[in-house]
């Protein structure tokens, strides 16, 4: 019996050994493939590329933050044309964008920032709950320290002229403030002193990783979804003349990205776009 116990154990160390030497002896391309599997198993799975292309005003996503990803995917879904079901805001930005550009361009403010009146207003003169009018939204004050009329007899914010002109001074300055087009654009919604507030206890200025209220925190992902709307509006659903001529203008100057359309989640709180 005893024999048969040293016979048995004598050969699973010769069946140990055996194993090690061919893999000590194996070919380096054959270690390397194992050792790379290995790693591959530890690894983060990679972010679609699509999610990692879209930016700001040539600001992009920060790669590899999944966190980041979904709400962008969450925020892209709230604006396609499968929940908005109108093509309004492509209706609009036909016909307003082609003022908006050359103003914004006069003033060396990207292009991207064309979007904010269509999520500060959906490109339409009206007047919020808290005071803010026009198309880009201004208070009272503000609007009279870029220059525009605000009285009882006249309006200048929701002249898309000269109120378009105030909020290329007003975003210029806030990119001077704080060398940043997605905090300038963060600013804008929030404010500059609350944003430098934010800044300054956080110890962080990039907006992407910053801890905001939740409008603000959303606001640049809105501005990101509008731009992928009228840039890429077959890959959200929009097949309207007018979104394909939108597209086909911005075709020039944007890429596009045919990945996969983004999955199913709740509309983006701001709630202000469609009416």
């Amino acid at each position: 019996m005893l024999k048969k116990h040293l016979i048995m154990c004598s050969a699973i160390l010769v069946i140990s050994l055996t194993a090690k030497m061919f893999i000590y002896s194996a070919p380096a391309s054959i270690t390397s493939l194992i050792n790379i599997s290995s790693e591959s198993q530890k690894a983060e799975k990679p972010v679609d590329s699509y999610f990692n292309s879209l930016s700001f005003a040539d600001e992009f996503l920060p790669l590899g933050d999944s966190r980041i990803v979904t709400k962008m995917n969450r925020t892209l879904h709230a604006h396609s044309r499968a929940k908005l079901q109108t093509s309004r805001l492509h209706n609009q930005a036909s016909k307003w964008f082609p003022i908006i550009e050359p103003i914004l361009a006069e003033y060396g403010i990207p292009e991207d920032f064309k979007y904010m009146p269509l999520v500060e207003s959906g490109l339409k003169a009206g007047v919020s709950p808290k005071g803010a009018a026009g198309f880009w939204q201004f208070m009272p004050q503000t609007a009279r320290g870029f220059g525009l009329k605000v009285n009882s007899s006249v309006d200048e914010r929701k002249n898309i002229h000269k109120s378009t002109i105030a909020a290329a001074k007003y975003i210029k300055s806030l990119y001077r403030e704080f060398n940043s087009w997605t905090l300038a654009a963060a600013a804008y919604n929030i404010g500059e002193g609350r944003l430098k507030r934010h800044i300054n206890h956080q110890n962080q200025d990039n907006y992407f990783k910053m801890k905001l209220n939740r409008e603000t925190a959303s606001y640049v992902y809105k501005l990101i979804s509008m731009k992928e709307i009228i840039e890429n509006p077959t890959r959200y659903g929009y097949t309207s003349k007018v979104s394909k001529l939108l597209a086909k203008n911005n075709a020039t100057t944007h890429n596009t990205f045919p990945y996969g359309a983004p999955v199913n989640s709740e509309i983006g709180n701001k709630g202000i776009l469609i009416n």
